[in-house]
């Protein structure tokens, strides 16, 4: 279990972290999810043990990470900009690892970058990014560690290899228990694969929930009302609404169950109960705190 109480990190003038509290449960695919800025490559960095915090407690299954070899021997940090040694081929780093990473699978590896079609004796310096990105996740998966960190790790890859990436992670969480953390600032990229979202803006946790959560606080109904009929007589806790011609929309608190029921005792001429959108639990959750996350994110 990942544990971070009040965690704060400053680079000169800069406040990157401001007391920052987070649980992360082992087994759990965790979502850390904001803006260009907002500090979740600092986050996972001091994860990783490669930035010491300034403050606060940070801790991987009760121990520190900071100079713990083994504690970061149990985890892997693949970092947005890919680096590799110059003029290494992908088999000359697996093996490399294998000094490194006391489960480290050659075997593994070789499978995955059979699968990946991968060339595993061609210069790395010679990849494109999409193919260094996808490299880097061949490495930790192979690395068997208990813990794999990911930033900005779908960027660079086309839809084919987001999907095939992300069903790696969940059999790796469904058959040994590994915690992905993935930090991106792409709030659909997460929505299918994450147990656990975190949001973070100007260095500070907005929001922290389970996915599951979430859909059992809130319902999107979609309907087309008769004439006179008045939603708000209902007395729904409706969040967002929208009109596009007779077509209403609301997100409402409350179960989809409730919401649904409640809006047919207005006898509507259509109706249909919608699936939330991450971002649309977003826009629910943060506005009582005075923000639209609809600005927060491209």
């Amino acid at each position: 279990m990942i544990v971070t109480q009040n965690v704060s990190k400053r680079f000169n003038d800069v406040l990157a972290l401001n007391e920052v509290t987070l649980n992360i449960n082992k087994g759990a695919i965790f979502g850390l999810v904001g803006t260009n800025g907002a500090g979740k490559s600092t986050l996972l960095r001091l994860l990783s043990g490669i930035y010491k915090p300034d403050g606060g407690e940070l801790s991987i299954d009760g121990e520190t990470v900071w100079e713990n070899v083994g504690v970061k021997q149990r985890l892997y940090y693949i970092s947005d900009e890919q680096y590799f040694f110059a003029n290494a081929t992908p088999m000359e780093v697996a093996h490399y690892y294998l000094n490194i990473y006391p489960n480290f699978s050659i075997q593994r590896f070789t499978e995955l970058m059979t699968g990946f079609e991968l060339p595993l004796l061609r210069k790395i310096n010679t990849f494109s990014k999409g193919m260094k990105k996808q490299l880097s996740v061949i490495l930790g998966l192979s690395a068997g560690t208990d813990y794999i960190f990911c930033d900005e790790t779908f960027d660079g890859l086309d839809p084919v290899m987001r999907n095939a990436v992300k069903s790696l992670f969940a059999a790796e969480v469904a058959d040994r228990g590994l915690t992905p953390v993935i930090a991106s600032h792409n709030l659909r990229e997460l929505e299918d694969i994450c147990d656990h979202v975190g949001l973070l803006h100007r260095g500070g946790v907005l929001l922290e929930k389970d996915i599951d959560d979430m859909k059992l606080g809130a319902g999107k109904v979609q309907c087309v009302l008769p004439e006179g009929a008045d939603i708000d007589s209902l007395g729904l806790n409706i969040v967002v609404r929208e009109r596009r011609g007779s077509l209403l929309t609301i997100i409402a608190r409350g179960t989809p169950e409730e919401i649904a029921s409640k809006v047919s005792a207005l006898r509507p001429i259509f109706m249909e109960v919608l699936p939330l959108t991450l971002e649309e639990f977003f826009i629910m959750e943060t506005e009582v705190a005075g923000y639209d996350v609809k600005k927060l994110f491209i």
